[in-house]
């Protein structure tokens, strides 16, 4: 029991840390709702017709804002500085299709792929 409260612990602390780091680039951030400690980003190319990897791979946090729009997700990037960063709108589309989330904006489709497959 005790070693279960003390995991929790452990897990706010990191929570906190990490809500601290997305208030950097969007202070209107208020809360962590969900996290993949690793995802992969996948961009559709329509000349080959086929998922393409991108350079945007890491921690996936879908949270809650104060403003509009009210949620977003946000992944946290470990191969460069290059955050990718979606505010949730009606004008989103998403479908589940595990492992993998696809959703489409305005200018193109993606794939969230977790856990990420270690070579």
């Amino acid at each position: 029991m005790a070693a279960a409260v003390a995991g929790a612990a452990l897990l706010g602390k990191g929570l906190d840390i990490s809500l601290a780091a997305l208030q950097q680039h969007d202070p209107y951030i208020s809360s962590i709702v969900d996290v993949a400690s690793q995802v992969a980003l996948y961009t559709f190319g329509h000349r080959a017709n086929e998922w393409e990897k991108t350079d945007v791979e890491g921690t996936l946090f879908v949270y809650t804002r104060s403003a509009s729009p009210r949620h977003g997700f946000t992944i946290m990037n470990r191969l460069s500085m290059e955050n990718r960063t979606e505010p949730i709108t009606k004008d989103l589309d998403f479908q589940l299709q595990d492992p993998f989330l696809l959703y489409r904006n305005a200018r193109c489709k993606y794939l969230i792929q977790t856990p990420v497959p270690q070579l």
